[in-house]
């Protein structure tokens, strides 16, 4: 396993890291305890959760991803945990979660509920990154390639965001904060919050980063790598399309059979874009997953990238595929294809 540093911190973190939105749906505590164990085993310190998961979740399974998590910590020890570096997120607005808390917004009582709950389902006295799922205002993310209108009813809050921040690292129940599901102008401006007034600096954006979306070199990509802000890509097989299974049809145990909303993922050019990646890898004696996971590893602007799975035997070829270099020819076969079909699933 290979190791990188949390963008300007001296926190030590895997190049792969485990997504556990699975934990409580997809899979039973049993089942997450033993994708945690192999995981640790296999080198991974690097751990993230959202408080909303698990995914497809509802108000009867909220926040069994982190108790799963947390009863693992529990089993372990604090001698263990102390290694880990344990990522999580509190949910914004505009996403028909209310059941989480009312208001969802990023209010002092609201942000100060979340961690508390957190820290409690996690069973910890501290959260290493703390992460702001997405934004309180409307934009252009999940399926939008672009902004069409200003959220007139958004009130800007960033400084007030960084400053309740500051208040929590420095009662030490956080240590470090991050963003997720960002454009450039939210970097931009809690980049200069936080230089203005002295306040927490984000050292992570968590984005999605795949084969089949790469909008995030668009602005983003030098913005963060010249202000040493680590992505940590998100969906890398884009929810699972990237393997290949569902050109052969869609199954009714498939993913996006069980969550359909999901619909970024399905529509005519990932296919086609899918299609040309498996001949791609198979051509070069790889399957689809190794290909894609290896891209999204080898690409300067990643920190560490995200990984899921719901069984040992996909964790564990997952894990493998970091260990695969890919070479300048199939790099630049894939430059192809992205040119012939950019960016299908916003």
């Amino acid at each position: 396993m290979k190791y990188t540093t949390l963008s300007t911190t001296d926190i030590k973190i895997s190049k792969v890291c485990l997504g556990t939105m699975t934990f409580g749906n997809q899979n039973t505590e049993a089942e997450a305890h033993s994708q945690l164990d192999y995981a640790v085993e296999r080198g991974i310190n690097f751990l993230d959760t959202a408080e909303m998961y698990p995914i497809g979740g509802n108000e009867h399974i909220f926040g069994s991803t982190e108790r799963y998590i947390g009863t693992w910590l529990h089993k372990i020890g604090q001698t263990k945990r102390e290694k880990l570096v344990v990522a999580t997120k509190i949910a914004g607005p505009n996403r028909g979660m209310e059941y989480i808390r009312k208001p969802l917004d990023f209010s002092k009582k609201s942000i100060t509920e979340a961690v508390e709950l957190s820290l409690k389902n996690l069973q910890t006295d501290y959260i290493d990154l703390y992460q702001m799922h997405w934004p309180e205002r409307i934009m252009n993310m999940f399926q939008k390639r672009g902004l069409q209108e200003l959220d007139a009813n958004w009130q800007y809050s960033i400084l007030e965001i960084l400053q309740i921040f500051d208040g929590l690292i420095k009662e030490g129940k956080i240590k470090t904060i991050g963003v997720s599901n960002e454009n450039p102008y939210g970097v931009m401006r809690y980049l200069v919050e936080s230089e203005k007034h002295n306040l927490p600096k984000i050292v992570s954006i968590q984005n999605p980063y795949s084969l089949l979306n790469r909008l995030y070199e668009v602005g983003l990509s030098e913005m963060c790598m010249r202000e040493k802000v680590g992505l940590l890509a998100y969906s890398p097989l884009a929810f699972g399309f990237l393997s290949g299974k569902y050109l052969g049809g869609m199954k009714p145990e498939f993913r996006m059979a069980l969550f359909p909303n999901f619909k970024r993922y399905t529509n005519e050019n990932c296919y086609k874009a899918t299609q040309l990646y498996k001949n791609l890898a198979e051509a070069n004696g790889l399957k689809i997953s190794e290909m894609a996971l290896a891209f999204v590893n080898q690409q300067d602007c990643v920190t560490s990238t995200i990984i899921g799975a719901t069984n040992l035997n996909q964790l564990k070829e997952n894990i493998d595929a970091f260990e695969i270099s890919l070479s300048k020819d199939i790099l630049a076969e894939l430059e192809k294809i992205q040119e012939q079909i950019p960016n299908p699933a916003p």
